[in-house]
């Protein structure tokens, strides 16, 4: 599906939700794509990205973004500790904060540097002993924790449970965000990405609607 449709279907979900035009931020999820289909959403105006895996960023987004200028690039992907520097280098936005040890590993940075790029935590609406994120009943206090060391999340992140209807996991991360006072909701992708604006998603995460499916041999 070219850009300029999965454009108009947020601004759809925008107006039927009675939200203001353009306060959705549409994330490009480039990961495992061909280097021409980034591209050609590149060319077609597209300038932020989402990538799963730190190395892989590492070899394609120096030069693109020499080439594109205003390109931003968020890790949506689990982040190792031992890679938290090199992530610092490459993103505008870390969504998967995710950890104390990940935490401190970041707020040592952020002394050394001067400088943060933006974070979310993610919630592990699902309790999904496979899939990384904070449980929801830990996160209030996960929060404060980041606040003790001077990190500032902007948001919540999720991914719901395969499977599952996903408005009740949007619904919960909305009001977790209002109830520790973030503004910022990062969820919602290819399939359900409407549902999520409609919940109040501020970012939505979209892929293979975008681009295709992808062939993870090319990894």
């Amino acid at each position: 599906m070219a850009l300029a449709d999965i454009l108009a279907r947020v601004w759809a979900a925008e107006l039927a939700a009675g939200r203001s035009p353009h306060s959705v931020t549409l994330i490009a999820v480039s990961k495992v794509q061909p280097l021409e289909r980034v591209v050609v959403a590149l060319d077609a105006g597209q300038r932020v990205f989402g990538e799963n895996y730190v190395q892989e960023a590492a070899g394609k987004w120096p030069d693109l973004r020499a080439r594109y200028p205003g390109t931003q690039v968020h890790l949506i992907g689990p982040l190792q500790t031992n890679k938290a520097k090199q992530a610092f280098d490459l993103f505008d936005a870390i969504q998967t904060v995710d950890r104390i040890s990940l935490a401190e590993k970041i707020a040592r940075l952020v002394q050394a540097q001067g400088r943060c790029p933006e974070l979310f935590v993610q919630v592990n609406t699902g309790a999904e002993p496979q899939k990384a994120g904070i449980l929801p009943d830990e996160t209030e206090s996960f929060l404060k924790t980041l606040a003790a060391m001077d990190l500032h999340p902007k948001g919540l992140m999720c991914i719901p449970p395969e499977g599952e209807d996903s408005i009740p996991h949007f619904q919960q991360l909305a009001k977790m965000a209002q109830d520790n006072g973030l503004s910022q909701l990062s969820m919602g992708m290819s399939s359900d990405f409407e549902q999520a604006i409609a919940c109040g998603a501020t970012h939505i995460r979209v892929g293979s609607a975008l681009f295709g499916a992808r062939d993870y041999q090319r990894q």
